[in-house]
């Protein structure tokens, strides 16, 4: 059973910068595609980015495009996300997921963390 923890929340002015981590325990790390989304207050869960085992394709939504970086490091079975030019839009809870690629692109994770919290403040 894969186990998930994020890590790298807080409260941000916009315009600044936080970086998340997502730590994976108890399976196969780099067989899994890996997936970043976030859910605000009142609102959907949604896909933010995803990668690929390899590393060699991160689709990323419209709405983070340019702004936010999904990588990885399979040494170290993690996966992050670089937030850059954050806006208060972006505040919502963070959440990793692995599974397949074309189904975590549709929402759909076989294994989840519990979330960071992310805050901009205007």
């Amino acid at each position: 059973q894969v186990q998930l923890v994020e890590s790298g929340g807080g409260l941000v002015q916009a315009g600044g910068s936080l970086r998340l981590s997502c730590a994976a325990s108890g399976g196969t790390f780099s067989s899994y595609a890996m997936g970043w989304f976030r859910q605000a207050a009142g609102k959907e869960r949604e896909f933010v980015a995803a990668i690929s085992w390899s590393g060699g394709i991160t689709p990323h939504a419209d709405s983070v495009k340019g702004r936010f970086t999904i990588s990885r490091d399979n040494t170290k079975n993690t996966v992050y996300l670089q937030m850059n030019r954050l806006k208060p839009e972006d505040t919502a809870v963070y959440y990793c997921a692995a599974g397949r690629m074309a189904l975590l692109r549709n929402g759909v994770g076989d294994h989840w963390g519990q979330g960071t919290q992310v805050t901009v403040s205007s």
